[in-house]
This record gives structure tokens, sequence and C-alpha cells, in this order.
């Protein structure tokens, strides 16, 4: 049956697409309790590092057998974090119906977006490409040029991070992408905060408590290897058999071995 609508726009709204860029919770353990004290291990120092970000809580990734999920219990203990649990994708159909009961929707088109691998060459073109509109350009590094204090913190929010100084012990240096110390690193360094396994911590002088690239992190209770402490250095993350580890490199500088 065709339905014919009044050719007349209302006055009063309007109905549109819209794209909401969303942060996801990959949820790896029924276990609330232990989940809560992870949360605060990560993000209970850390109060800016949402924004009243919309949360879609991802489900795949718990074993066939998992238990069943308080949901309401999740969605109160996810908003003091500063963010909004509106959906939920990837769970059995009693979790999912669970999740409908509490508030949430399902989302089953959601994304979570991870880094393509790069191709090992371009192929060949056969003709000309049309011409495309240039990227928006990245938002800039963030550049601290004073020394970090004991208990001072600074968050490059979906950017690289420069420090010209020393980051003092019990400093905070936190960035969404990469993270350069031209000076002593001698505080915490957290790079690729929100996820992103590429980022890499650079320092002319690695003497870190912690260091963190997308949550994988080493802190100073496993002592760095004598080629890379107090020395010029890089961070990176890479992917093994056995899970992801951080790799220190040397990094020479003209003028040293």
């Amino acid at each position: 049956m065709t339905v014919a609508l009044p050719a007349s726009s209302p006055a009063t709204f309007e109905i549109k697409s819209a794209n909401l860029p969303l942060v996801a919770l990959l949820l790896k353990s029924t276990d609330l309790a232990a989940l809560a004290r992870e949360l605060a291990t990560r993000f209970g120092d850390i109060p800016d590092f949402f924004d009243n970000d919309p949360l879609v809580i991802e489900l795949s990734s718990l074993a066939a057998d998992a238990g069943a999920i308080d949901f309401a219990a999740l969605v109160a203990m996810m908003r003091p974090y500063r963010v909004a649990p509106i959906a939920v994708r990837g769970g059995s159909p009693a979790q999912m119906a669970a999740a409908l009961a509490a508030g949430l929707v399902a989302a089953p088109d959601a994304r979570v977006s991870a880094p393509a691998p790069a191709p090992e060459r371009a192929a060949p073109k056969s003709r000309a490409a049309p011409a495309e509109a240039p990227p928006a350009p990245a938002p800039g590094a963030l550049v601290i040029d004073k020394p970090l204090r004991s208990g001072q913190q600074v968050y490059a929010r979906g950017r690289d991070l420069v420090v010209l100084a020393m980051v003092n012990p019990g400093a905070e240096v936190i960035a969404d992408g990469h993270i350069h110390v031209y000076a002593p690193l001698r505080g915490k360094a957290m790079a690729g905060a929100r996820g992103n396994a590429d980022a890499r911590i650079f320092s002319l002088c690695l003497e870190p408590e912690l260091i963190s690239i997308a949550g994988i992190y080493r802190t100073s209770e496993n002592p760095l290897p004598d080629g890379v402490w107090g020395q010029p250095t890089q961070v990176r993350l890479v992917p093994g058999p056995e899970g992801d580890k951080l790799v220190m490199d040397p990094i020479k500088v003209s003028g040293k071995a």
C-alpha cells in the first residue's frame, strides 16, 4: 500500500540523520567489582579524561557461558567517569534483554574502530583518480614549556603532547597521541590514552615511574633495561602471540653513542 505524505513541512521540527561519536567499553568480564577496581586505577585520578561522551557497551568479547550482567549497576558505575551509557551490542539474547530492561538500546550496527593495517605497496593506477578535498588538519600538539612538579597533570585530548622541560616524580603526562619529552621523564607518561596502539613515547632521559601505551603499562617496580634507563629512548607497543608488550629502543642523539 502506498502512503502519500503532505508536501508541507512541519513548522516546529525536522527529522534529519545524525552521526554521533561514541566511545566503546569492551567488556571482558561480568565481574563488576573487578571492573570497578580497574576503572578506578586507570581513570580515578584523571577526572577530565571523558567529556560526557556517549558510550556503547560491547559484549562480544565475553565468553559464551558468561553469567548475567547487572546493567543498572554497570550504568551507575560508569556515570561518575563522565560517560553516558546509551547502547549495547554483541551480547546473548538474555544479556540483550537485560540491557533493554535497564533502559539501554540495542546497537547492532555500531562498530568499534581499529587501526587499519598499512598496505605493503600501493596498487598501480590505470587512470588518474579524481581529485579529493584535502582532509581537515589534525589538532596541533599541546606544548608545555615549564617543568611539571609532583601532583601536576597534563592531558592532551585528541592530540600529541610535547614537553620541553622535566617531568618530575609524581607528575603525570597523558595524551591520546604521542608524548615527546625533551628532558628527563621521571613521572608517569600515558600515550594512546584512548586506545591508540600506534602512539609512542619519546624522551631524552627515560627514568619513569610508569609508562603506558593504550593501557599496556610498566611501572618502576619492573626496572627498565640498563641500555635505556636514563638514555634517549622511544617506547612503542608491539603485538605478539602472548599479547601486546612495550618495547623500548635507544635513540641515537648527535654527539652520543
